[in-house]
């Protein structure tokens, strides 16, 4: 089991830039994938972004490509995302997650410990 806790997160004007953290508790977190996902109000949960178990692949969704950037610190326990560019539309609680089987997985039920959420509000 992996214990999550994030932080960072806010409000910002769009075009604007905001960086979330997650720190994993766990013996060997390189031995996890992360995602990270997005929920608006009154919407399902939504994939943002994932990294592989080394950080040597990453993923993204369309909508986020070029605007996002997901990484990791497998030495400090540590993934982040860090969003430049903000739309009105990004405006959702993100979550990060572990996956001990799954790189890259799109869906929520892939992974198994959830961080406890973020608001990110972009004012137009």
């Amino acid at each position: 089991q992996v214990q999550l806790v994030q932080s960072g997160g806010g409000l910002v004007q769009a075009g604007g830039s905001l960086r979330l953290s997650c720190a994993a508790t766990v013996r060997t977190f390189s031995d996890y994938a992360v995602g990270w996902f997005r929920q608006a109000p009154g919407k399902e949960r939504e994939f943002v972004a994932a990294i592989s178990w080394g950080g040597g692949t990453t993923y993204y969704e369309d909508s986020v490509k070029g605007r996002f950037t997901i990484s990791r610190d497998n030495i400090n326990n540590m993934a982040y995302l860090q969003m430049h560019s903000l739309k009105f539309e990004d405006t959702a609680v993100y979550f990060c997650a572990t996956s001990r089987y799954y790189s890259g997985s799109h869906d929520s039920n892939d992974y198994a410990d959830w961080g406890q959420g973020t608001q990110v509000t972009v004012s137009s």
